[in-house]
């Protein structure tokens, strides 16, 4: 039976299919792809399209995707009705709480705004920390709601830190890690249990031997 992957565009795209080429698969038209969203494996019973990642968790949740590769960052703000069932260890980065130096998050006295594009993360972050913030969404540069006094810290996440440091804020604590997750929809695990576990043992090969390589 044919099976159908949602990939996360962009990067993430990039790096499954480098995942998927040294697994020995037909990703050729995902390389030469123009316009087109959807492509047929040329080796594998296997078909792909190209979503935002929001999406992707749409996709395989109401099965028009079999499987998906999606940030755990989408994964911790979005749905649950899925299986997760591998770390495909890309794409990897971390969700970071961060302020201006002058700005003691955690012991300030009085109303604490946070300012993210991840309101359900940060929420439950601060909950953990019995802290009851006032969480503001935005989804453009979270890191200037500070400088512009919006908010009094953020969550975000951070690969590199450049732009934190650019604008003047420091790492307060790391929330958690994240990196790219397959996740896999219920009645197709069930309907096309052989095949999801073939690409799963596909993959997992090459975390394996990626992680070895680096040690």
């Amino acid at each position: 039976m044919t099976l159908s992957m949602a990939l996360t565009k962009g990067r993430l795209e990039k790096n499954t299919v480098e995942m998927l080429d040294q697994c020995g698969y037909g990703t050729e038209a995902l390389k030469n792809k123009g316009r087109a969203l959807v492509f047929a494996d040329t080796k594998k019973d296997l078909e792909y399209f190209l979503v935002k990642a929001n999406d992707c968790i749409t996709y395989v949740e109401h099965g028009v995707a079999d499987v998906g590769v999606v940030g755990k960052d989408t994964l911790l703000e979005g749905g649950s009705d899925y299986y997760e069932l591998l770390d495909l260890d890309i794409g990897k980065c971390k969700f970071i709480v961060a302020s201006l130096p002058e700005n003691d998050l955690f012991n300030k006295v009085g109303h604490v705004k946070i300012g993210t594009k991840y309101p359900k993360v940060a929420q439950n972050y601060f909950l953990g920390r019995g802290m009851d913030v006032e969480i503001i969404k935005i989804d453009g540069s979270v890191e200037l709601s500070p400088l512009l006094g919006l908010c009094d810290g953020i969550v975000d996440i951070m690969e590199t830190g450049t732009t934190l440091r650019e604008n003047g804020l420091i790492v307060l604590d790391t929330v958690c890690p994240i990196s790219a997750r397959l996740i896999v929809n219920k009645a197709s695990f069930r309907l096309k249990r052989k095949e999801i576990l073939d690409l799963i043992a596909d993959l997992e090969s090459v975390v394996k031997n990626n992680a070895q390589s680096t040690q």
